[in-house]
């Protein structure tokens, strides 16, 4: 039988490092990942707007119950995640206006929550980073069991304690403590490509020849040409 467990965060990363990714959009990071990494695209930003950045903190609690979540609130750090992992039921709000509030009085980042909030119009006036999975008006039970600063998983996304949780519009990504380094710099340079791309566009000198070498070498047949040779013959004959 699993027991209820309030565990030490034994790492976490740097509030430097936190810095740096908070420049830096999720996406740009995701595709440094492979793209095989995300929290679900159930989970949403509930908020009204703003990044999201900082190390787990991390809640494996009952379908609808918040009990542990209140003792992570005391417990968390100023500029740590909360992350609850609630099973995604979304019969009970796991959080709503006051926990939030609380939340953000105490310096923590923000508060993610496979499962449901409610007092979604208050949580969505405010700037304070609140991602869940949807909203009730049903409130939570407070009986426990579940643990504090465990391994979870959202969606297959696995999130350890103390890695890093990047936020925005286009979603949730866990960056591996491990991997946050190195991460960092792949993401920084992707981002840097992409404001290069940018400036190409708005400049009308986008190359886009790797379109066509990529069909060619994938064995596409293009029709494009040979009707357009088609159309400037036919024009020519008739003229």
């Amino acid at each position: 039988m699993s027991q209820i467990q309030i565990l030490r965060r034994r790492r976490q990363v740097s509030a430097d490092l936190v810095a740096r990714f908070r420049r830096i959009p999720v996406a740009n990071v995701s595709d440094c990942m492979m793209r095989i990494t995300a929290g679900g695209p159930r989970l949403r930003p509930m908020h009204r707007g703003g990044g999201l950045a900082g190390p787990a903190f991390t809640v494996k609690t009952r379908p609808g119950d918040n009990l542990l979540v209140h003792k992570a609130l005391d417990l968390a750090q100023p500029g740590d995640v909360i992350v609850v992992d609630a099973g995604g039921d979304l019969t009970n709000a796991i959080i709503g206006e006051l926990m939030s509030g609380y939340a953000a009085s105490r310096g923590i980042a923000g508060i993610v929550i496979n499962g449901a909030i409610r007092d979604a119009d208050t949580l969505a006036a405010s700037a304070f980073p609140v991602y869940a999975a949807g909203v009730t008006h049903r409130g939570p039970y407070k009986d426990g069991p579940g643990q504090i600063n465990v391994a979870i998983a959202l969606d297959g996304m696995v999130i350890e304690p103390g890695d890093l949780i990047l936020g925005d519009a286009d979603g949730l990504l866990c960056v591996p403590f491990d991997q946050a380094e190195a991460l960092l710099a792949a993401a920084a340079a992707k981002n840097d490509q992409e404001q290069d791309t940018i400036r190409d566009i708005a400049a009308g000198r986008l190359d886009t020849s790797w379109v066509d070498a990529a069909l060619q070498r994938l064995g596409y047949a293009s029709e494009y040409e040979s009707t357009t040779s088609s159309i400037q013959t036919t024009s020519e004959t008739t003229t």
